[in-house]
């Protein structure tokens, strides 16, 4: 017979190869364990899309306010000087401009159907 090459020589050599096997053994049910918690890793990757979005979701707004900035700028600073006054104007009040124009709008349907009830068109 032939000895195993690589074996103990000794007790305490056979004893730590025992401990580090062990040791070897726990990691390796531990990541086949992590491996098989389909539930766990479902939710752990859940959050970290939760948490790009989230991220992502901030670079959009501040692209977007950077975006509005940019285009008020260039609106209060284009165009005749009455026109410039009144898109100024309509950037310091917004609310009454919303208002202005949701009038407009009621006001241009209902000439709209008045016409469609008399027959023009």
């Amino acid at each position: 017979m032939t000895e195993p090459t690589g074996g103990a020589k000794g007790p305490d050599e056979l004893r730590r190869q025992i401990e580090r096997t062990r040791g070897e053994l726990g990691n390796t049910v531990h990541e086949l364990a992590g491996k098989a918690d389909v539930k766990g890793r479902a939710l752990a990757r859940a959050a970290d899309l939760r948490d790009k979005a989230g991220a992502m979701t901030v670079q959009l707004r501040s692209s977007a306010a950077q975006a509005g900035h940019s285009v008020q700028d260039r609106a209060a600073h284009m165009g005749p000087r009455p026109v410039r006054t009144v898109v100024q104007a309509g950037m310091r009040h917004p609310k009454p401009v919303l208002m202005a124009g949701a009038a407009g709008a009621v006001m241009a349907v209902g000439v709209v159907r008045w016409r469609h009830a008399h027959g023009h068109r």
